[in-house]
């Protein structure tokens, strides 16, 4: 026999009721297969469910535009740190400064390696240092780096620490968002399995095809096993077979 399943995603919940919904508008409450105070209950908490399903929705939305412009922006910034370093080092190979300037940018002194720039702390804190380093050495006599100059690695790096900002503003709204979901679907499901409760026992007395099918009108979701599928499949071709 087919099980019943209650909605296991947002879009089931809300389709379940509003099937509710709408047999509760068109039928007589004398009729009614489950109760008032059931309907009163859903007639509450649609409006919630919907408010918060949208809202996560644009929330979620909202984040993912914005990810590819902030996604090229951490590579923009990434890229002139990387290389304001990569220069700084040849000047150093080509003996223009000695290796020790790298102490005023927070490097190592003996090593030559671009520091770690995968994540988006490691943008933060190196801009900073490399940033305030140059402004050090400059201050002490010496000559600016271009290509990249200091002040274009800024204009990348303020670009991408407002953006990385704002993009935590974005993920915390989706996380509040996702947390007031999570409190919708519990009081959804629990109105739900208690609304289909009281459909079932109303039918309960009709044969199982038919109470099935009576309970489906008002939303209840019924599923087949799969060998269960398979007799079915097999009766059918049987049949089939027999008619022809």
């Amino acid at each position: 026999m087919p099980y019943r399943r209650l909605p296991n995603t947002d879009q089931a919940r809300m389709k379940a009721i509003e099937m509710a919904l709408e047999k509760g508008k068109r039928t007589a409450l004398s009729e009614l297969a489950f109760s008032q105070q059931t309907l009163e209950k859903i007639q509450i908490l649609y409006p919630r469910l919907s408010n918060a399903v949208r809202q996560l929705q644009a929330a979620k939305q909202i984040q993912f535009d914005r990810s590819n412009e902030y996604s090229n922006i951490f590579k923009k910034a990434k890229l002139y740190v990387s290389h304001f370093v990569q220069v700084l080092n040849f000047a150093i190979l080509r003996e223009e400064m000695k290796p020790e300037v790298r102490e005023f940018y927070g490097l190592d002194v003996h090593s030559s390696k671009v520091p770690p720039l995968n994540l988006e702390k490691d943008i933060l804190a190196w801009g900073e240092r490399i940033m305030a380093g140059e402004q050090q050495r400059c201050m002490r006599g010496g000559s600016a780096i271009y290509s990249p100059s200091i002040a274009l690695v800024k204009v990348h790096y303020e670009s991408f620490k407002d953006a990385y900002h704002h993009q935590k503003i974005l993920q915390n709204n989706t996380n509040r968002a996702s947390l007031k979901m999570q409190e919708m679907r519990e009081d959804a499901d629990a109105i739900i399995q208690q609304l289909w409760n009281e459909i079932e026992e109303t039918f309960e007395a009709l044969p199982g095809e038919t109470r099935r099918a009576k309970a489906q009108e008002y939303g209840v979701a019924y599923v087949f096993r799969k060998s269960e599928l398979k007799k079915m499949e097999a009766e059918k071709l049987q049949t089939n077979l027999n008619f022809n």
